[in-house]
């Protein structure tokens, strides 16, 4: 997966897969759920995580924070199986789905990271707010994690 880049023909026409990982090693990955198309989590792969996901067919992914390489449902049990994983047409955005494990993406508890509506305030001030969606815990994190 390392090396040197292809140019932009074989970047992005070509049959070759060449992650572009930006200054940190890192790649951003959207994860999708294979059943309902739902977004459940944004996160980052560095080429170990991204090697392993292969490998594997389990999401691994790299903590930015703990600076630790990760499988996803490792503590909370909540796994997930690749069903099928793309990059975008430069190579620099990776997207896999999933079947999730657990039922629960998001380390809240929650279906998906992706559970709050950004919404403009109906005052006239100009703010904004997050209203909640799909936004039922699975489970209880404090359970889970220990914290």
């Amino acid at each position: 997966m390392s090396g040197s880049q292809p140019d932009k023909q074989e970047l992005e026409e070509g049959g070759s897969f060449t992650p572009r990982f930006d200054e940190n090693g890192l790649i951003p990955v959207i994860c999708t759920d294979a059943a309902s198309g739902v977004v459940l989590m944004f996160a980052w792969m560095n080429e170990d995580a991204l090697r392993q996901s292969i490998e594997t067919g389990k999401a691994w992914y790299w903590s930015r924070s703990r600076q630790k390489l990760w499988q996803k449902g490792e503590t909370s049990g909540n796994t997930q199986t690749i069903v099928d994983m793309r990059t975008d047409c430069d190579q620099d955005v990776v997207w896999i789905t999933v079947e999730q494990g657990g039922g629960a993406a998001c380390h809240t508890g929650r279906k998906s990271c992706f559970y709050r509506r950004i919404e403009a305030n109906s005052a006239e001030d100009g703010s904004v707010q997050l209203s909640p969606i799909d936004a039922e815990r699975l489970f209880n994190p404090d359970d889970i994690y220990r914290r």
